[in-house]
């Protein structure tokens, strides 16, 4: 989905996130797809994809494809590195009013790994074993989007937060659905948590349970926020009753705010990606 816009995100979150509950695993669960990253080298060319470019809500990197030195898989780890460095921009048109053609060079590089076209899930679990990046102006994210968005654009596609962590709110990680209403509205509803130690001190599991008729949230085993898949009936529609695939990137800027140069390069850990099916 390389140079597709999105608008900037109208975040509606609910901030009154309780403590949240310990959930016991669903019972009969089958594993349908998943990367270990038990390999060296680029990620599976199998499995993944990638956006490239300036993509979306005017953050400040560059999404290179194929680029070790954005993202490369080693010691078990996929890791997604930003990097601030001068890169080259090749839609640069001088004078264009297109935010993702007027700048003519890249200031940081950046990966988003993407099953688009790979592999497309509707129910079931997905879960990520992260280690996150921080410091200000980061903003990582494990996430899914409509796998019919080249055909009817976001957000009537649907999007599934899975996880969104900003580095300077160090201890907070964001779930949250963005929907379009009956005539392409953007809607959205989520909720945070806050956590101790931060998490990016250390490997946490971020995951989210689809069911028809709802999508279940996860920090660790903590369930912390459940979406009512009828919130977004569009007549007889539902953007969360269809095929989504998944993304996993490191957005600077934008959202994430002011960069702190000082933390170059940035490092964002995935030990695996599990996809099951409920049985």
């Amino acid at each position: 989905m390389a140079k597709l816009i999105f608008p900037l995100f109208l975040l509606l979150f609910n901030c009154s996130c309780s403590e949240g509950q310990n959930v016991d695993p669903e019972p009969d669960m089958k594993l349908i797809w998943s990367d270990e990253f038990d390999y060296t080298g680029l990620p599976d060319g199998t499995k993944w994809d990638y956006e490239t470019g300036f993509v979306r809500n005017k953050e400040a990197q560059y999404y290179t494809k194929e680029r070790s030195e954005n993202a490369y898989v080693e010691n078990g780890n996929l890791m997604i590195t930003a990097v601030k460095e001068r890169f080259k921009n090749p839609d640069y048109k001088p004078g264009s009013p297109n935010w993702q053609e007027n700048r003519e060079y890249a200031e940081y590089t950046s990966a988003s790994v993407i099953t688009k076209g790979k592999f497309n899930v509707k129910y079931g679990r997905i879960e990520v074993r992260a280690k996150l990046p921080h410091g200000n102006g980061t903003w990582p994210a494990i996430w899914m989007l409509g796998e019919n968005i080249s055909q009817i654009g976001w957000p009537r596609c649907g999007e599934i937060d899975i996880m969104e962590f900003l580095g300077r709110e160090s201890h907070r990680i964001y779930g949250t659905c963005h929907w379009g209403d009956a005539n392409g509205k953007h809607k959205s509803e989520g909720k945070h948590i806050d956590v101790t130690p931060v998490p990016s001190d250390d490997f946490h599991v971020y995951a989210v349970n689809r069911y028809p008729d709802r999508i279940e949230f996860f920090y660790d085993d903590r369930m912390y926020f459940t979406f009512i898949t009828n919130a977004a009936d569009n007549g007889t529609d539902n953007a969360f009753r269809k095929p989504f695939y998944l993304l996993i990137n490191l957005a600077m800027g934008g959202w994430g705010g002011d960069i702190d140069d000082a933390l170059n390069p940035w490092r964002y850990y995935i030990d695996y990606v599990r996809i099951y099916s409920f049985e």
